[in-house]
């Protein structure tokens, strides 16, 4: 065989075995975030945690990601923050955040609810009520908030793009836990809404990106069989 097809099929096989390894690893990470996705979810079914049961350390956090929780604690509506650009229902708005005081020296920051943009004064927030005294509120626990793409993280005031959980107990003095509550819609009436969108494991995108990678492995062979073999075949009986 002359070199040059031996060269040519050394390639061809290099190829396909490495687009055909990376499709079947996409596909075990796609299996690994289901098994995971699937976790979270037997997670949130489990009974609602009480306020002595949450994690206090960065670390205790993953294990309570997605469970329920039934917390009775104070608005410090005074500390309230709305995150920017945050669609909802295809409109655009704003996630109400706020802290709930526990007890004094524990606090947890509450995703309230969303509110729609003000279309002449974006800086302003459409109405919506804060409870004074006691309340109790039902939520699932999340590890931080979205992040967007800012220009400037260290941008302050009530309206932000992002929110850091450090920088902000920081910036406040506020003793919080190190996750945040995303508050349920169990018949609250305050003005905001909260169609949450269910949490995403990503496994579809794995699989789109095996399909792709099998894809390039079978084009690979393809054009070598072709090439390689059938045309110069066809070629001869020409």
């Amino acid at each position: 065989m002359p070199l040059r097809a031996v060269v040519l099929l050394l390639a061809s096989l290099a190829g396909a075995a490495a687009t055909a390894a990376l499709g079947f690893w996409q596909l075990d990470r796609a299996a690994q975030r289901t098994a995971a996705q699937a976790q979270l979810e037997a997670r949130g079914r489990l009974p609602p945690l009480a306020a002595a049961e949450l994690a206090r350390t960065p670390a205790d956090v993953p294990a309570q990601a997605q469970r329920a929780v039934r917390l009775t604690g104070e608005w410090l509506a005074e500390r309230s923050v709305a995150l920017d650009n945050r669609p909802m229902d295809g409109r655009a708005g704003f996630y109400l955040v706020t802290p709930l005081q526990l007890a004094p020296g524990d606090v947890v920051l509450v995703q309230r609810g969303w509110l729609p943009r003000d279309a002449a004064d974006r800086t302003r927030l459409a109405p919506h009520r804060t409870a004074a005294g006691p309340v109790t509120i039902e939520g699932r626990i999340a590890p931080g908030f979205s992040r967007l793409y800012a220009f400037d993280d260290s941008a302050s005031g009530p309206i932000r793009q992002n929110l850091d959980l450090d920088a902000f107990a920081r910036e406040t003095g506020l003793p919080l836990r190190p996750f945040v509550v995303v508050q349920a819609d169990a018949g609250v009436d305050d003005g905001l809404r909260r169609h949450w969108p269910a949490p995403a494991s990503g496994a579809d995108k794995n699989r789109g990106y095996a399909l792709q990678w099998f894809g390039l492995c079978a084009l690979i062979t393809g054009l070598y069989v072709w090439f390689q073999l059938v045309r110069p075949r066809l070629a001869r009986r020409g």
